[in-house]
């Protein structure tokens, strides 16, 4: 009896530290983690002092606040909740698949956009579904044409100024709008499509590509990181990795890419990634330096 409840208690407190360890690491170096950090701090700061001055009243409003403690943690932060279970969601699914003519189209669409500094925003369809982000475009559900895809893009066209959603061989939709990245520092100098990239990425697993109408830049936004300054041969062997898996290299440990990383040689080396996609962003960057 005693070596089952021990046993019970061991399963118990390893599952618990199990998803408090992958907790953290999912929030780690985000705004959320940040914020949790300083109320932690805040807390336990001043329950100290409450107690070694024997403040009771203040004691006891912060046992009366502590129940409804986690009412208020979902409320500020329910965006990293609500990615964090759509990642969960995203593994039980499986991601579009596109064949190499597919890549070809795209990154061909993008070279001559980026050569001709048209701004555009494409983003592609991963396990995630975008469907409601293209309710609010023009739907095409028209096969995947460098020569469409570009002209989508081009000043004056109705669909210029919006995002769009291509999924495996088709163009589904154009026109979009995508959820702009807010509060964050790091994104205050760029423009409205790159914010826009960001913030879908943050709020779904599409890998969205961005280039600048003031300096033709082509950029890649995944998972709230933005990696800027890529050429065609990167932006090939990104989306090659990413939506053509079966043309992986063996498995090997990878380095996390800053958030926002510039392409420069001194770009800060990559720490461990998750996925294909984070991968090949960091294959590309580490081959740059």
């Amino acid at each position: 009896m005693f070596l089952t409840t021990l046993l019970q208690d061991g399963i118990q407190i390893l599952i618990l530290a199990v998803a408090i360890y992958y907790l953290l690491a999912f929030f780690r170096g985000t705004r959320a983690f940040q914020t949790l950090l300083g109320l932690v701090v805040v807390l336990a700061g001043f329950r100290f002092v409450t107690t070694l001055i024997h403040m009771d009243e203040l004691g006891w409003l912060l046992n009366a606040l502590m129940p409804a403690l986690p009412i208020a943690l979902i409320v500020v932060f329910h965006p990293e909740l609500r990615r964090a279970l759509a990642v969960i969601g995203e593994h039980t699914g499986s991601s579009t698949a596109a064949s190499e003519n597919t890549v070809s189209e795209v990154v061909r669409a993008v070279d001559e956009l980026s050569k001709q500094r048209i701004g555009a925003l494409v983003a592609i369809e991963r396990s995630a579904s975008l469907r409601q982000y293209q309710q609010h475009g023009h739907e095409l559900n028209a096969p995947l044409i460098w020569e469409l895809l570009a002209t989508l893009f081009y000043p004056h066209t109705p669909t210029h100024d919006g995002g769009v959603i291509v999924h495996g061989t088709t163009i589904v939709a154009a026109g979009c709008v995508f959820p702009l990245s807010t509060g964050r520092a790091d994104l205050r100098s760029y423009g409205t499509r790159h914010r826009a990239a960001v913030g879908l990425s943050e709020e779904t697993d599409a890998l969205v590509i961005v280039v600048s109408e003031e300096t033709g830049l082509i950029s890649v936004a995944y998972r709230g990181r933005l990696t800027r300054g890529l050429d065609v041969v990167s932006l090939r062997e990104i989306l090659t990795k990413t939506l053509m898996p079966e043309k992986e290299e063996p498995q090997r440990r990878w380095r996390r890419q800053p958030a926002d990383t510039a392409a420069s040689p001194a770009a800060d080396k990559q720490v461990a990634v998750v996925d294909q996609v984070a991968e090949a962003i960091a294959a590309v960057e580490e081959e740059r330096e």
